[in-house]
Order: structure tokens, then sequence, then C-alpha cells
């Protein structure tokens, strides 16, 4: 290859990956976005207040994987995390939009409204944002791989292409029929394909199952990497792991608790939309080092939390069943004995948590506290600035640090 020639090539790459079509892409998925509410009206899928909670969930949650892949892919246009970010946004926004208004013409108009098999074609796009997951977690955060990695990427890309050819071929199918689309907007025919897409169900089960056996790839990749890793890329993988425990919480709680409230379930997609938030942190660098500050005090007060209300409700308890109290008074015992306990239990509960998650306040806090103790007993002007001195850059570690002492 010529250098010319490489020149052009470089240049369309540049113009590929130009601001111009990040744009452009965020200006496609936000307009589906617009319409998705709209439609899921018109289609009759906001009845209840709680499909009408659902919708404005689903909004939020593709804005924010739209959000953050239009920041990542400007900022750092060769990274492809950015791009897939937007493919995810766009897949899960397609999908909703596709099947609501596939209901609308199919279920309630009888197939004449214009689109209508474009919108059955969008409807299984969702699968395209999970199996893009994967890849997002395992590039992260620079977007590049060792050697080892390559023929495995292939192998699942294939077979990502093979799913979509499938998808869209069981899609041009139900064309043919009079609903291709069920009640509940699922494409007919996509979770048992049959006839000339009888292919189809083993390319699907293998996708499913690469899916997962690459999600958990990623994961031990990165969490290898975070014990091998300090500094920056600590922190940033630290971002990372704590948007996919927020994640696998939520969708343990949803699948495993059967008797779960109904708003987990309505808040599990806010609650998946932490991972690209986190992503967004780690990739760009911005407040990396907050995190331990954030991780410390979540799980000080969620333990506080769960303490508190253990508490109260045994002495609630105590007090009404065994000591026999009324309930009113025995409730107003219970809430005062909870209030006088709150703060000496989040002391000490914030205490334990930084020890673990946040261990540089920890440190500083010990420091400090070991210099307050040297102080009562020192008497000489000269040890105690030097201890001072001592004592803050191990605590906060400036990059340069002086005492005046003016007499």
């Amino acid at each position: 290859m010529s250098l010319r020639a490489r020149g052009k090539e470089g240049e369309g790459r540049l113009r590929l990956a130009s601001p111009a079509t990040v744009n452009l892409a965020g200006a496609i998925t936000l307009l589906s976005l617009a319409a998705l509410i709209p439609l899921q009206a018109l289609s009759h899928q906001l009845d209840t207040s709680s499909d009408a909670l659902q919708a404005v969930v689903e909004v939020a949650f593709g804005l924010t994987f739209m959000v953050v892949g239009m920041v990542v892919a400007r900022r750092e246009p060769r990274n492809p995390i950015g791009w897939l970010l937007l493919l995810a946004a766009f897949g899960l926004v397609a999908s909703f939009d596709g099947a609501a208004y596939a209901q609308l013409d199919y279920l309630q108009h009888r197939g004449v409204l214009p689109l209508g098999q474009v919108a059955v074609l969008f409807s299984p796009a969702w699968t395209y944002s999970f199996m893009a997951l994967p890849l997002i977690i395992l590039l992260f955060p620079d977007g590049r791989l060792g050697a080892p990695w390559r023929w495995p990427l292939r192998a699942y890309l294939a077979l990502f292409a093979a799913f979509a050819v499938g998808t869209l071929s069981v899609a041009v199918a139900a064309w043919r029929l009079r609903n291709p689309i069920d009640a509940s907007g699922n494409l007919v025919g996509f979770n048992h394909p049959s006839g000339a897409n009888a292919w189809f169900g083993p390319v699907e089960g293998a996708g499913y199952v690469s899916l997962a056996v690459l999600a958990i790839a990623a994961i031990v990749y990165q969490v290898r990497n975070y014990r091998r890793a300090s500094g920056v890329r600590r922190q940033q993988l630290k971002w990372l792991g704590s948007g996919g425990v927020v994640c696998v919480v939520f969708l343990l709680l949803t699948s495993l608790w059967s008797n779960a409230p109904a708003i987990i379930g309505d808040l599990t997609p806010i609650a998946l939309a932490a991972l690209p938030v986190t992503i967004g942190v780690g990739i760009l660098r911005y407040r990396l080092y907050e995190i331990d500050r954030l991780v410390s005090r979540t799980l000080a007060y969620a333990l506080l939390t769960g303490l508190l209300v253990g508490t109260f409700i045994g002495l609630v308890a105590l007090t009404t069943d065994t000591l026999a109290l009324s309930g009113r008074v025995g409730v107003a015992a219970s809430t005062l004995v909870a209030a006088a306990l709150f703060n000496p239990l989040r002391v000490r509960t914030q205490r334990l948590v930084d020890r673990r998650f946040n261990r540089a306040r920890y440190d500083a806090e010990a420091t400090v506290a070991a210099f307050t103790a040297r102080l009562r007993d020192a008497v000489e002007i000269d040890a105690v600035r030097a201890d001072l001195l001592d004592a803050v850059n191990r605590a906060v570690q400036p990059s340069q640090a002086s005492i005046w002492i003016k007499s």
C-alpha cells in the first residue's frame, strides 16, 4: 500500500470517528427516545401508573447510555467503548420503539400504517445491546487488548453477526403473519424459530452461552487487572467495579427475591444505568479519587440503616410483647432509643468501613490522632514544628508544606 493510499484511509477513519458522526448517532437516538412515550401511549401501554413509571425509567436508561457514549466518543473517538455504548443505547431504544409501533400497527390498525415492517425488524434489537455489554467491560478503559484475546474476540464477533442475521431473518419471516408481534411486544417465533429459520435456534443458544462466557471472562480479566494495577488505573477499575456491583445486586434482587417490592423492578434499569456512568467517569478520569469516599459512605449508611431498623423492630417487639407496654409507648420508646444510638453507630460504622474501603481517610485520621496524643507532651517548638510537618505530609500528602511561626 502506498503512502498516499494510507493517508486516504486514515482520513476516512477520521471522518468516520468525527464529532459530526457522533452528533448524528446521538440525534437519531434522541429522536427515538422522544418518540418512545407517545408511541407507548398510543398503543395503550401506559394505562397504569406502573406502566408510566416504567416508560420514564426506560427513557432515563437509554438517555444515560446515549449521553455517556456521546461524551466518550467525542473525547476519545478511537476508543471503541464510546461507540459500543451508543450501539447499546440505540439498540435498546429502537427495540422499545419498534415493539410499540408494531403493536400500534398490527394489533390496533391491522397493519395499514406505514413502516410497520421496519418496526418489526427493530423489535428484537435489544439483544444487540446486551451482546455489546461484555465487550464494553472487556475493553475498559482504553479499548486495547493483548494478542491472546484476538481469536476469541473474532469468534464472538462472528457469532454476533450470525445472531444479527438470524434475528433479521426471523423478523422477515414474521411479516407473513397477521400479528408478528404478540401482546407483550415480543417478536413471534423469536424464541422458538421453525421452518426455514430453524438454523437460528442453535445460533441463538450459542449466542446466549457465549454472552455469559465472555461476561465472566471479562469480569475475571478486570479483577486480575485490578489486583496488579496501581494509581490512576486502579481508581478507574474501582469505578468500573462499583457500577458492576450495583447492576449485579439489583439483578439478583429481581431474579431471586420473588416478593420484592415492585419499585425494585421498576428501578432496575436505573441501577443498570450505573454501569455506563461509572465507565464514563473511569475513561474520562473525572474525579476518580472520589470513588473511595462514595463507596465508604454508601456502605456505611446502608449498614447503619440496617442496624437501626433491626434495633427499632427488636425494641418494638421487646416493649410491646415482653414488657407488655402499650403499642404507642413501645414505639415511642423504641424511636428514642434508635435516635440516641444513631450518632455512636454512625461513627463506629464509618470507621469500620473506612478501614477496609477508604484506607486513605482511615490512615489520615490515625495520623492526626497520633499527632494529637504526642502534642500533649511536647514542649520544644522545633520538635512540634517537625512533627506537625510530618503529620501533614503523611495525612494529606501535599506537594509541599511549610510552617511560619510568628512570635
